[in-house]
């Protein structure tokens, strides 16, 4: 719990820091004429979208564990997936959701290997469907990213994606290969920690060899009799991003702006990608210094810092607080129920 104490300070730290910086480069006289004249209920209505999302993604979770056979309440899976949100705010790369849900996921009696293979799947459909729009939104911003720097950032977080993408699908292919590697990093973190004996080793990867068969056959289900729960996995990952980036052209409007959606749309697909890279812990810094050049684009810079602050608000600190209050709850039933189970 301190740790994760650390993690979020650092990240609202990083954050809080970066918008009073973009914020001070950008407001001019005309931006508090606009703030004066802003449209409330189009913020309302984005932030309604940005809860909607939470529901799509819980869906999303639902419908693939009911692929593997299992069943998840409804109520449950839209907790998983809020509570995620809130660990992938304060770790690199948003990398801390996914260890969260399939831990919650292995609570609700969900084998750890078959989880990991759904929580793994949603990762994988949201790759996949970044890296298919990633040409498109380069397309339309060839002529404004002609900064090499750019072009490298973005290069490095697409090789990243495809990396990941075809060790796991090597993984599949030859999985001798991924259970040998994976005994390899258990026998270092045993020497490392001091804990390499022949007796607690041997357990160890014995369960690790039994979660990730677990693993293997569960993603071979999606890919066979699953195909139903994956085809609706990937509807809402569809879904899920649609509400998310038009949840900028909702800002803009309320700004009395008249935005262009699919500039604001491929802006947004690029900043996905820049996020991937690990840099900082829910990449605080990263979004709001990436977003300021990108909105630049088709905001203009007297709204340009209100725009990034709402933007923020909605896509970083809303997760912060929901997630906080979700999850804060899932702790709460689970001590109840070890203390009825007690």
């Amino acid at each position: 719990m301190n740790k994760f104490r650390k993690w979020l300070t650092l990240s609202l730290m990083i954050s809080v820091f970066s918008i009073v910086v973009v914020l001070a480069l950008t407001i001019d006289p005309t931006t508090i004429d606009a703030i004066l004249h802003i449209r409330y209920e189009y913020f309302f209505a984005a932030a309604a979208l940005h809860a909607f999302s939470y529901v799509i993604l819980g869906i999303r979770t639902k419908f693939m564990c009911k692929a593997l056979g299992y069943e998840l309440n409804s109520l449950r899976s839209i907790e998983i997936a809020i509570s995620g949100t809130l660990a992938a705010a304060v770790t690199p790369s948003s990398a801390g959701g996914e260890p969260l849900r399939i831990h919650l996921l292995h609570q609700n009696r969900i084998p750890i290997g078959r989880a990991t293979s759904v929580v793994f799947c949603e990762r994988l459909l949201d790759a996949i469907l970044l890296l298919a729009a990633a040409p498109f939104a380069l397309y339309i911003f060839r002529d404004i990213l002609s900064n090499y720097k750019f072009d490298t950032l973005f290069v490095l977080a697409d090789v990243l994606i495809i990396s990941i993408i075809l060790l796991f699908l090597y993984g599949m292919w030859k999985p001798e290969h991924r259970r040998a590697f994976m005994h390899a990093v258990v026998y270092r973190i045993a020497g490392i920690l001091g804990k390499r004996t022949d007796t607690s080793l041997s357990l160890v990867l014995e369960r690790l060899d039994s979660e990730l068969e677990q693993f293997h056959n569960s993603v071979w289900l999606f890919l066979t009799k699953g195909r139903r729960g994956l085809l609706c996995g990937l509807i809402c990952t569809l879904l899920s991003w649609t509400v998310e980036y038009t949840m900028l052209p909702i800002i803009l409007i309320g700004l009395n702006q008249n935005p262009s959606i699919i500039i604001a749309f491929a802006a947004q697909v690029l900043l996905s990608i820049f996020m991937v890279l690990p840099a900082t812990p829910g990449a605080s810094g990263v979004a709001e210094l990436g977003a300021t050049p990108l909105f630049s684009v088709f905001v203009t810079s007297s709204l340009l810092g209100i725009t990034v602050v709402a933007w923020r608000a909605l896509t970083f600190y809303m997760n912060i607080l929901v997630g906080s209050f979700v999850s804060a709850k899932i702790l709460k039933d689970t001590e109840l129920i070890r203390k009825l189970v007690g």
